[in-house]
């Protein structure tokens, strides 16, 4: 039998210079967390095999033991099926002559007991340098080396992450007896599953020393799971971002600053902070602005102060763009009078030379009692504090919280936004996130009354365990939307194993998402359209969206949706026949489609002032019991036929109808038009006017199904976690409950 491996073992062999455990050792250790292993020996010569096999039952197993040889099978090092000691004495002779083998060092022969026959499966665990600890799931043979039909999870993992890692394989269905296939014991594997990766779990113990691990197979039956082999990978100590310690720090003052300094700005005005300065004024800014320079006695027509700690009062809020050199010392005179520093310069961590200068700027900003957001950002948009770097954006307060960590990008989002709709609550670009991160804003938003949806841009997440932890606890208590730059990057880890050689960017961010229920998005188009969603309409748990029903004029435009609404699992399906037979008895002229979608001309959209569309619409509502609507326009067919006020009368009808059904169906409007600069003032005008009904408005049925798919799964995962009884968020002073969007 093998012996217990300790953490003291695991440092022993590292101490040794070992990169890997050997198989014996990497099976005592799984041993020791209560997972079944083969009764095993290690020989370490041939004369032993005698003496060795006395205790075990044969078939056994024979393999070779050299930690220069890390995948055994490749090598050769395995023998099946052996049932006597003469056997077992030609398999070593046999493997030792091979030439991987014979060239390499050998430290003895593993003999084992054969597992019963069963379903090979996969379970693995990676140290992420930002998240920490993964664990993965996957099952043998070619489901894994060809398709790689694996599940990630962050550790640790609750019995729920570890049963929907094993619903999520493609070939889960062989678990349960696909094809007269006997059927194994998923509670095996979830067991497994959790002693690897959950609170107490080996990867959570041994999250210093282990940097990959296998346990390849894993033999599954109907009794239970065996380990068959095991493989880790181990390191000289954590080596990542995981451990980032939080600060707590209340940045209303950021969002809501009473006085502002502005650094770098010119006596010629013509310099960035002068334009900074021109445009806060603009949009409505009523706080004391000092603008800080080393000899002018006024810029901009404001008194300037040689330095932060000469201004009459603390500074809530200071904009920087001088020299990136000067900056750390004009931080460390600050005096403890100044709360948030924004840098806007350049030079620092982003690039190899900046690092050094980068570090000083953040012990500088800590000596003189500030924090630091950026470097290497654009700056802060507030229409509460009434502070803007954009030229354009809304001036109203709205509920959309966001954390960019590009600046261009964050402008894109505010001018985008306000094109589709969206009013914002804050927008802080964070740039190289060398003190303020994502996660010390996301903690804000989620804390803030204000907020109702976060939006954040990511490249990278230096407290990525941090981060999981907060978006954990707060239990999905308001919808976060993520887009992740370079999600399809180099892999996480070397491939020194399976789970090294499956594991990529993507993977980590696409498990935060199922374990959290924040909402990965892929473009900068799905972003704006989610968060736009989010803001007008009030998410259902207890009735997840999956019936939609469409109705306009829409043509060969409908039929295309519904195929692509049924690829995002939202289900465009005919009515029945009693809502059908309504329909038809309206007595809707030739070329109206009623089994849905419904397709009506120009002509039958405009009779009455709407009310023969909002017939239309009480009968869907009322027979088909759609869970979500979406009324699409092609506003050039509207052209030279009808009058201006068509539009609002089809939107108030379904407004109308909506009030009868209150909270039976989400309602979203999808306005198509071919680009014609008159037709789109008009649509950009009615869309204003629809979002303030609280009507997402998209320009395409594709956006619309997006937003509509990336609601639904928002309410399965509350619905989950609500009827399994989590609620984290109760009690919770930093994530308090919030009022949702009005429904529609």
């Amino acid at each position: 039998m093998t012996t217990v491996m300790s953490r003291n073992s695991l440092t022993e062999a590292r101490a040794q210079g070992r990169t890997a455990l050997d198989e014996a050792s990497g099976k005592a250790l799984l041993a020791q967390y209560g997972i079944a292993v083969p009764t095993t020996v290690v020989l370490k010569r041939t004369d032993d095999v005698d003496a060795a096999l006395k205790g075990l039952s044969f078939p056994v197993v024979a393999k070779v033991v050299s930690s220069e040889i890390l995948h055994k099978s490749d090598a050769g090092g395995v023998t099946v099926n052996l049932r006597s000691a003469d056997e077992v004495r030609d398999a070593i002779s046999s493997m030792a002559a091979l030439p991987r083998i014979a060239a390499a060092r050998v430290d003895g022969w593993l003999i084992e007991e054969m597992a019963p026959a069963g379903q090979e499966m996969v379970i693995g665990g990676l140290r992420d340098p930002d998240f920490g600890p993964l664990v993965m799931v996957g099952l043998g043979g070619i489901f894994v080396e060809v398709l790689g039909d694996v599940s990630f999870r962050i550790c640790p993992i609750t019995r729920l992450d570890a049963e929907e890692m094993i619903d999520e394989l493609k070939g889960a269905a062989v678990l349960d007896g696909a094809r007269g296939r006997p059927a194994v014991s998923r509670e095996a594997i979830v067991d497994v599953l959790l002693k690897v990766g959950g609170e107490n779990g080996l990867l959570m113990q041994h999250a210093d020393d282990i940097r990959e691990a296998d346990i390849n197979p894993l033999i599954v039956s109907a009794g239970g799971a065996v380990a068959v082999d095991a493989r880790f990978i181990l390191d000289g100590g954590a080596d990542g971002h995981y451990m980032t310690a939080a600060h707590t720090t209340d940045f209303t003052p950021l969002f809501e600053p009473k006085t502002v300094a502005v650094i770098g700005a010119s006596t010629k005005g013509t310099a960035l902070p002068n334009i900074f300065i021109r445009r806060i004024r603009e949009f409505g800014y009523e706080g004391a602005i000092y603008p800080i320079h080393p000899s002018a006695a006024e810029i901009d027509g404001l008194t300037a102060y040689k330095s932060l700690a000469d201004t009459p009062e603390p500074i809530d809020y200071a904009y920087i763009a001088i020299a990136a050199a000067q900056i750390p010392p004009l931080l460390a005179g600050a005096n403890g009078r100044l709360k948030f520093a924004q840098v806007i310069s350049s030079g620092f961590g982003e690039v190899e030379e900046g690092r050094g200068l980068q570090d000083a700027l953040v012990l500088a900003a800590a000596e003189g009692g500030a924090r630091l957001i950026g470097p290497n950002c654009l700056g802060l948009y507030t229409p509460r504090g009434k502070i803007t770097f954009t030229e354009i954006g809304p001036r109203e307060v709205g509920t959309v919280g966001v954390i960019s960590q590009s600046g261009g990008l964050g402008t894109d989002i505010i001018r985008r936004g306000l094109s589709r709709g969206l009013k914002f609550s804050g927008l802080v670009t964070v740039g190289n996130c060398a003190d303020v991160t994502p996660s010390d804003l996301l903690e804000f938003y989620f804390a803030d009354a204000a907020t109702r949806v976060i939006g954040m841009y990511i490249e990278t997440a230096r407290d990525g365990r941090r981060l999981f932890d907060i978006l954990r606890q707060a239990g999905a208590c308001k919808p976060v939307v993520v887009l992740k730059g370079g999600r399809t990057s180099q892999g996480i880890a070397a491939a020194a194993s399976h789970t090294g050689s499956l594991a990529g960017d993507d993977r980590v961010w696409v498990a935060l998402s199922r374990q959290t229920g924040c909402i990965l998005v892929d473009t900068l188009d799905q972003f704006i359209d989610t968060l736009l969603v989010f803001q007008t309409l009030k998410p259902r748990p207890e009735h997840p969206t999956q019936r939609v029903a469409l109705f306009g004029n829409g043509g060969g435009t409908s039929v295309l949706a519904t195929d692509f609404y049924a690829r995002l699992g939202l289900d465009v399906t005919p009515f029945d026949p009693h809502a059908i037979a309504e329909l038809a008895a309206l007595g809707l002229p030739p070329g109206t489609s009623i089994t849905n979608p419904v397709d009506c001309p120009v002509g039958t959209l405009q009779q009455e002032e709407g009310r023969v569309a909002q017939k239309i619409l009480d009968i869907i509502h009322g027979s088909g019991k759609p869970d979500a609507l979406v009324m699409h326009l092609n506003l050039s067919a509207f052209v030279g036929r009808t009058r201006p006020e068509v539009l609002d009368n089809l939107v108030q009808a379904a407004m109308r109808v909506q009030e009868h059904y209150p909270g039976q169906a989400h309602f979203v409007l999808v306005l198509r038009s071919d680009g014609d600069p008159p037709l789109e003032r008009r649509k950009r005008e009615f869309r204003d006017h629809a979002v303030e009904l609280g009507v997402p408005v998209y320009d395409e049925m594709s956006n619309a199904g997006y937003a509509l798919a990336a609601l639904q799964g928002y309410e399965r995962f509350v619905r989950k976690r609500t009827n399994l009884g989590s609620k984290r968020t109760e009690g919770n002073p930093r994530f308090p409950s919030v009022t949702s969007p009005p429904s529609v």
